[in-house]
């Protein structure tokens, strides 16, 4: 089971990662949240924290 974000409005988000392909062909892992759990679900690495946006309540990752 991945990390889960509840956030300030009670809604409960899912953490996940991808591997993309950025234009100069440099892979980058990215990380996004989602309502529902998939199957790129993944924990918070340890070198980030979670945010959550004051205006509409959407978390997301942030290099500590």
């Amino acid at each position: 089971m991945g990390y889960s974000h509840t956030n300030s409005k009670g809604k409960t988000y899912f953490l996940h990662s991808k591997n993309v392909q950025l234009k100069g062909g440099r892979n980058q892992t990215i990380y996004y949240f989602a309502k529902d759990q998939r199957a790129e679900a993944c924990d918070l690495p340890s070198d980030k924290v979670v945010v959550e946006s004051p205006k509409t309540g959407l978390p997301f990752c942030k290099g500590k």
